[in-house]
């Protein structure tokens, strides 16, 4: 067989495999012209002990909805190692890491380890990486809904706003973050999400904790509009930045808790405003505007934290600061081999390289995923009316400003349920399409049995 070439040349090195009989193999792979080869061919032990690709570790989950038997989990001192485009000279020649891959240094396609070593470095990744995404995501939640806390508050009167001026402010949010989303994404390809992330967050917070010095209806819209320009595109940067970290089985979960974390800011953030709110009166300012303080100067604080605590990738974590990193060399290894197994397509560009206008129209001619792009489009539609002017609808049924924001937290609590309990379904069975519907038809009962029943002076009837 002809051996594929390699785009580049790199020295030979010596990899150390482990056998399935617990020995160590330790021939030379040569990873000049002929390495990939190499790495199939210098011990096809190595090579037998992959896993394959649909075989799963043990789960009651897909044991229970799949009617799989209830087989013991794998051997935790086992090769976890996945079979992939590496372990195919044609295949390996086409997705070689290009040389400027930032994680090149860390590649190696005769790499092995065991279930045990990637549950401890996915368990510190979720505690390094996965958490602090979960706050810098609920630091746009809480500056994003906390102008419908302030609803609950005098926001409207005290600006001389009517509903139709706050309708307005939210159709130009949407817009701006709309017009924001891709040309964020562009920034962010370039210069990395981990630096352009922190940004967004410290401008945003500025502009959120500004808006206590809101004087009429052209300063609200104004706000509105900066808001949205700097919080678009944060939310698919996140996921971009976690994709250099997860896998493709990893990822779902990840993003469940994502959003599942999102709903429990908005828990917390109607206890902060509960109490920010009694503020009213205080240095002669009303409530709503000390919220915008506030809640502004916690995220600021967040993004600040973020600058030092989002590394470029699972190989840059050491700094100035941390000069030892958050993970070791072999934990790297592990780290970068099983992401690139996973999807060896993530090693055709650098981290902090921007997109080319043939790549950005490729991903339009991409007609597989447009179903996706009009479900995106469309799943918010039956309950993003409700949820936005939820704290509205509540004053106008007659209770106060307190008990308004606290009667928002039962829906964002059955969020979280609903979106565990969606997760846990569609993984599952491993359906998404028909699974991802119930989420948003079970509400349409509920929407027309508020616009269908008759009126009662009781606002509690408005609840049940």
């Amino acid at each position: 067989m002809a051996t594929p070439s390699l785009p580049y040349a790199i020295e030979a090195t010596t990899t150390t495999g482990v056998l399935s009989d617990g020995s160590r193999s330790s021939s030379p792979i040569d990873k000049s012209s002929s390495g990939k080869d190499s790495v199939l061919a210098h011990d096809e032990r190595i090579v037998s002990d992959l896993v394959d690709e649909d075989e799963e570790q043990f789960s009651w989950s897909k044991a229970i909805f799949r009617r799989r038997p209830l087989n013991r989990p794998p051997d935790l001192d086992a090769i976890a190692t996945k079979r992939s485009a590496f372990d195919d000279p044609n295949l390996a020649s086409h997705y070689w890491p290009k040389k400027d891959y930032e994680n090149i240094h860390r590649f190696n396609p005769a790499a092995r380890w065991t279930y045990r070593e990637e549950k401890a470095v996915v368990r510190k990744i979720d505690w390094k990486i996965m958490a602090m995404a979960a706050i810098a995501f609920s630091a746009l939640n809480l500056d994003r809904s906390n102008i419908n806390q302030a609803n609950s508050s005098t926001i409207l009167p005290d600006l001389g706003l009517t509903t139709d001026d706050f309708n307005l402010g939210n159709t130009v949010f949407r817009l701006s973050f709309l017009c924001a989303e891709l040309p964020s994404q562009l920034v962010s390809k370039r210069v990395g999400p981990d630096r352009w992330i922190p940004v967004q967050i410290c401008l945003w917070s500025i502009v959120t904790l500004c808006q206590f010095w809101l004087t009429g209806r052209s300063s609200f819209l104004g706000c509105r509009a900066l808001l949205g320009l700097l919080q678009g595109g944060f939310i698919p940067d996140l996921v971009l930045y976690l994709s250099y970290f997860y896998n493709k089985t990893e990822l779902p979960i990840r993003l469940a808790l994502f959003w599942m974390s999102s709903n429990l800011c908005s828990i917390v953030a109607s206890f902060l405003a509960y109490g920010i709110l009694h503020l009213d009166g205080v240095a002669g300012q009303a409530g709503w505007r000390w919220l915008f303080m506030i809640e502004g100067l916690i995220t600021l604080v967040i993004g600040i934290a973020t600058f030092f605590n989002m590394p470029a990738s699972p190989t840059q974590s050491k700094t100035w600061f941390r000069p030892k990193g958050w993970f070791t060399e072999r934990e790297e290894v592990i780290m970068v081999n099983r992401i690139l197994r996973d999807d060896p397509t993530k090693g055709d560009m650098h981290n902090r390289e921007g997109l080319t206008p043939r790549r950005l129209w490729t991903a339009v001619c991409d007609y597989d995923m447009w179903p996706l792009y009009i479900l995106g489009l469309m799943f918010g539609i039956p309950i993003t009316p409700p949820s936005t002017y939820l704290t509205l609808l509540l004053r106008k049924a007659g209770f106060n400003t307190f008990k308004t924001n606290l009667l928002t937290i039962p829906s964002q609590a059955m969020g979280i349920v609903t979106m565990f309990i969606i997760t846990l379904v569609s993984e599952s069975v491993g359906e998404r399409t028909f699974v991802a519907m119930m989420e948003d038809v079970w509400v349409l009962p509920f929407l027309v049995a508020l616009y269908a029943l008759p009126s009662s002076p009781n606002p509690w009837i408005f609840l049940e």
